[in-house]
């Protein structure tokens, strides 16, 4: 009998676990900790949703099965989302399925498609699911980048050109997490035009979708002419409602893989709680004024993050959309490594961050902060980094370097 079964045997230690450990402990300990590691919106949901979802829930046949691909209604929410949002018109009955978070989606689809053995193209650093639904399936996985530059597109063509076997499916996440990485339409149009010459799936991670800053609105990959043949995509109410812990996501798109994982989703689970889904119709149906509202926010608390790190010694890029920054570490402290680093930052600033090597071995030199702490917190976590940089010998603004 084996020590290990086979899936788990492919996979390796859960490096953000690590910080996530070390963070649980200091506040058991009574440590004031400002997270910014995890990406757990601390917003509420809007009223009317919760509203209707203690409506539905109180009514006595509510609470029976629910239906694997969704209800009806729901289907049809998400397509009139899509026809308002990106112009894209959408069968609910083939070409929408609702699934438990964009997470359950992808590990579902991955394991309706993929066989052992199959080669899985998937960006480099990505969100583990990007990879690892894929890995549990079976698939090996080839790295591309994850900056959508013409780089990318030689990656691509190496991959076709130099994979035994050729890959089948290629995932593509923007906005980007955990980069921030954005792309506009052309990049979606080269990208359809490549996967249909070169006969392979793309699956779209467009989670962040309504996460967008400066006026520069999110792009479906469902909006290029024929982008329905190759590609499907996921979006989720758990960042534009603030509906994380209630697991309502989605998959549209292309009819066959829809129909593939729709079957398997039948196997494996009975769909979400059914005044869930009712308070779902809700949040799509109704007043969009709390997505601008949510919006607006993130964009002054990724303002404050980058001014008051930046005043603190820690040059952040700004990002345009999503709910993270992209960090590199500060210079002086690039030796540590992502994952060091974040354990002193936890340690010595009470500060907890996402180490880049998490994500994958290119997100090495990095860390992930997500704007989920109020302004207050954020400008708090900005003044104990400094703290910190200064106790390591960093020269801070208003600090004379050392000579």
């Amino acid at each position: 009998m084996s020590d290990e079964f086979y899936r788990i045997r492919r996979l390796p230690p859960y490096i953000i676990a690590e910080v996530n450990a070390m963070r649980a402990a200091a506040r058991a300990a009574g440590e004031d900790i400002i997270d910014l590691g995890m990406g757990n919106p601390d917003l509420p949901p809007p009223s009317h949703v919760i509203a209707k979802l203690i409506e539905v829930a109180q009514k006595p046949d509510a609470h029976g099965y629910s239906a694997s691909a969704g209800i009806p209604g729901l289907r049809r929410a998400q397509a009139g989302y899509y026809a308002r949002r990106f112009g894209v018109e959408l069968d609910p009955q083939s070409e929408v399925v609702v699934t438990m978070g964009s997470k359950e989606g992808l590990a579902s689809l991955a394991t309706a498609i993929t066989a052992p053995g199959d080669v899985v193209l998937a960006p480099n650093p990505s969100y583990p699911i990007h990879t690892f639904g894929f890995i549990i399936a079976g698939a090996t996985i080839r790295a591309v980048p994850t900056t959508p530059d013409e780089r990318y597109f030689e990656s691509l063509e190496r991959a076709m050109a130099f994979t035994v076997p050729r890959p089948s499916i290629l995932v593509v996440n923007y906005p980007s997490n955990p980069t921030a990485e954005t792309v506009g339409i052309a990049f979606y149009e080269r990208l359809v035009a490549w996967a249909r010459e070169n006969k392979v799936w793309i699956i779209s991670d467009l989670a962040y979708s309504e996460l967008y800053y400066d006026g520069k609105p999110t792009v479906s990959i469902l909006q290029v002419k024929g982008a329905k043949d190759v590609a499907i995509e996921f979006t989720s109410l758990s960042k534009t409602f603030s509906m994380a812990g209630w697991r309502i996501g989605f998959a549209v798109g292309n009819k066959k893989l829809i129909a593939a994982m729709t079957r398997v989703k039948s196997y494996l689970d009975y769909g979400a709680f059914t005044p869930i889904q009712a308070a779902a119709c809700a949040a799509l149906n109704g007043p969009q004024d709390i997505v601008e509202q949510n919006r607006q926010l993130y964009h002054k608390r990724r303002d404050v993050l980058v001014e008051s790190f930046g005043r603190s010694g820690w040059d952040i890029p700004r990002p345009s959309a999503s709910m993270f920054a992209w960090a590199p570490l500060p210079p002086a402290l690039a030796h540590l490594g992502s994952l060091e680093f974040s354990k002193q930052l936890l340690t010595h600033a009470n500060v907890a961050v996402a180490p880049g090597v998490g994500y994958g071995e290119n997100g090495e030199g990095f860390v992930r902060i997500a704007l989920v702490e109020n302004e207050h917190r954020i400008r708090q976590a900005a003044r104990n980094v400094k703290k910190y940089l200064q106790s390591m010998g960093v020269n801070t603004p208003g600090k004379t370097a050392a000579v």
